[in-house]
């Protein structure tokens, strides 16, 4: 045996996974496709939010929030509806989402402290829902923002990592690129696949797959950790689901090459049950990145409540098309509305007052002043008179913006833009007018006005997220801004059926000996924790209470 257990992928939920069984004393082999750079995987990118359920965070801030609303909440955005028959779909998805929320309500916070996590005071209010108590969406926000964004939750189990390396156990393997499952049995004993050449390409970069030898390994135990496949569209394509319309011809990626699903496709193959493969996760807030690091790359916008949606031909996206509330509803309805389902972008219409006050870009090298730790700068940027920097940057760099005086000049500057003249002026001065004559009084029948009330009624909207109501057309807030949104490919929501101690399923339901899976490899665990929808730090949450779970099952099993 090369080591008790080998780990398939050096992402935030297989470094998670080391972590405990290193503590316990096993001997593990971490092997990944890219090279040492890359260790923390998606998550060192993430803005790093992480779903936690009443917590002092919350409650300064005036929250009132409970394992009852959260559970509440989290069923009415999943929506399991695959559980029948002998081995259904949803059957573990739903006993991981209940094991998870109970996590966040419970031990989640103080536990990831023990680690190394600091949390800002911040408390974002994501996802805020399709406007039914008992449906999808947050009831109260639970966004609670690391000190260092993604850094601050995936580095310092990296550095775990690092210093366990060759000292207490954990051997790290890079450009080690896994094609097979080893079989022994009926019991998976170990790995084989290719060495790659070796690629000295920064964090993030396309790297080489030019194969210099092979390997395979063995062990008693072997965890799938290898994330989901937005970094490979014809894999999102083939499994879009009809529900949302046709998918997009074009799109940005919202995470690095690697992220290519290959090893997916791969269990399947060797026996492994994928259950759900087509729930997934976009934004449909994507710009494409003025620096990119990988290709296509995408940056999604983290809106607050007040810019107005429209869609490729002008109109205002109906509700629950309301910026920061239902992402998938959204790309419902920007994907199977017939007269702009062959348009692949839409747009937000704002003014400076918004951008400066609403405007985060999803990403730890897009918010420096929480990836760095800073609170001067963090207060400064967040509160100060101008926008934060990499706003701006996007704003002067950014192929997807356009900033005009007035409104003739930002249509005349769209229409350019997209290259199609569907907008027209009359058209969109009506729409702006009849929304901004609903800010007059403190009350509204208009959808986007009822949330921005109830949005500065959070304390922490109204200090950092959510600008004062005021007419667009005000020339006191401009210039005018228009930003074309693209779909930007995030998450996999389906994936590998483990059950509650994180093993691997097989056709007939019944656990793979020697087979683990964890993270978005894994569905976030039982092939599909999230259900249809997410409710947001719950990706990172969920990497972590997966990775977690396995080491612990198997530092005891074994």
């Amino acid at each position: 045996m090369d080591a008790d257990v080998i780990v398939v992928g050096a992402g935030l939920a297989g470094l998670v996974a080391c972590a405990e069984l290193v503590r316990a004393g096993k001997k593990v082999v971490l092997l990944d496709q890219e090279n040492a750079a890359n260790l923390g995987g998606q998550a060192f990118w993430s803005f790093g939010g992480i779903f936690l359920v009443d917590t002092p965070m919350q409650r300064r801030l005036g929250v009132k929030d409970s394992l009852d609303l959260a559970w509440q909440d989290w069923q009415g955005s999943a929506g399991w509806d695959r559980l029948d028959g002998d081995h259904p779909e949803d059957e573990w998805a739903e006993k991981w989402g209940r094991a998870f929320v109970e996590f966040a309500a419970g031990e989640a916070r103080l536990w990831l402290n023990e680690q190394g996590v600091r949390f800002t005071p911040v408390v974002g209010w994501a996802e805020r829902g399709a406007g039914s108590a008992a449906g999808h969406g947050n009831s109260v926000p639970r966004f609670h923002v690391p000190w260092g964004t993604g850094t601050g939750i995936s580095e310092p189990f990296a550095d775990r990592a690092r210093e366990a390396a060759d000292v207490r156990g954990l051997t790290l393997r890079f450009r080690h690129r896994v094609d097979r499952l080893e079989f022994t049995d009926g019991r998976v004993t170990g790995v084989s696949g290719a060495v790659l050449a070796p690629d000295e390409a920064p964090r993030g970069v396309s790297s080489s797959r030019d194969e210099v030898g092979s390997f395979t390994l063995q062990a008693q135990a072997v965890v799938i950790a290898t994330g989901g496949i937005g970094g490979d569209h014809d894999r999102v394509r083939r499994w879009w689901p009809e529900r949302l319309g046709t998918p997009p011809k074009k799109m940005v990626t919202g995470v690095p090459a690697h992220v290519d699903g290959r090893m997916l496709d791969i269990a399947a193959e060797q026996g492994v049950r994928l259950v759900n493969r087509d729930r997934m996760w976009h934004y449909t807030e994507g710009l494409q990145n003025w620096d990119p690091v990988w290709p296509g790359h995408g940056i999604r916008i983290l809106p607050g409540p007040s810019s107005m949606w429209l869609d490729a031909r002008g109109r205002r996206l109906p509700a629950p098309g309301l910026p920061g509330y239902d992402t998938l509803g959204t790309l419902k309805i920007l994907r199977t509305t017939p007269d702009i389902a062959d348009y692949d972008y839409s747009w937000f219409v704002l003014d400076q007052t918004i951008v400066k006050k609403e405007f985060a870009l999803s990403g730890s090298e897009q918010n420096p002043d929480i990836t760095d730790r800073d609170l001067g700068l963090l207060l400064r940027t967040r509160l100060g008179r101008f926008a934060p920097g990499p706003v701006e940057a996007f704003k002067e760099h950014g192929a997807d913006f356009v900033v005009a005086d007035d409104l003739a000049e930002l249509v005349r500057g769209m229409n350019a833009l997209s290259g199609d003249d569907l907008l027209d002026e009359d058209g969109i001065r009506a729409q702006i007018v009849a929304r901004d004559n609903e800010l007059v009084n403190p009350y509204s029948k208009d959808a986007q006005t009822i949330g921005i009330r109830n949005s500065r009624r959070f304390l922490g909207d109204r200090i950092f997220r959510t600008a004062t109501p005021h007419a667009l057309l005000d020339p006191k807030h401009g210039p005018l801004i228009a930003v074309r949104l693209w779909i930007v490919t995030r998450k996999t929501l389906g994936g590998i059926q483990t059950d509650l101690q994180g093993r691997a399923l097989d056709a007939e339901g019944q656990p793979i000996e020697g087979l683990y899976a964890a993270g978005e490899a894994a569905g976030f665990g039982g092939g599909g924790a999230h259900g249809y929808n997410a409710l947001e730090g719950t990706f990172l949450g969920q990497c972590i209470f997966t990775g977690r779970t396995v080491g612990r099952a198997l530092a005891a099993a074994l």
